[in-house]
């Protein structure tokens, strides 16, 4: 299970960095979100792969390995929300920059 999830943030980490070298805004814009598709991947994995495990301790003999940490989960969440107004936001300025300029290139010239 490590693995594969270790290859699917490789996967989605480097498949978000080519994009964002390229000189299209849209593809920029999609590396961006495959980025945080990765980051928020690896927050998950830091808080241990745990499977079954209760969200909440009660009361009694308390072994903190027998619960999900809900932190990882917390951050990420927050991240998915942040991430979605700001693609959101980010294509918003990519067709205003296209109406003013009309090209879609990073710099402003089609060559």
């Amino acid at each position: 299970m490590e693995l594969i999830l270790a290859s699917a943030i490789g996967v989605l980490a480097a498949s978000g960095v080519y994009l964002v070298l390229r000189p299209r805004t849209f593809q920029v814009i999609i590396g961006l979100s495959l980025l945080s598709y990765a980051v928020n991947l690896f927050i998950l994995a830091m808080g241990r792969l745990r499977m079954d495990g209760a969200p909440v301790i009660t009361q009694g003999q308390v072994n903190p390995t027998d619960y999900a940490d809900p932190v990882p989960q917390a951050l990420v969440l927050t991240a998915i929300v942040i991430g979605f107004a700001m693609t959101a936001l980010f294509l918003v300025v990519l067709l205003a920059a296209r109406g003013l300029s009309g090209s879609d290139h990073v710099d402003g010239v089609e060559k």
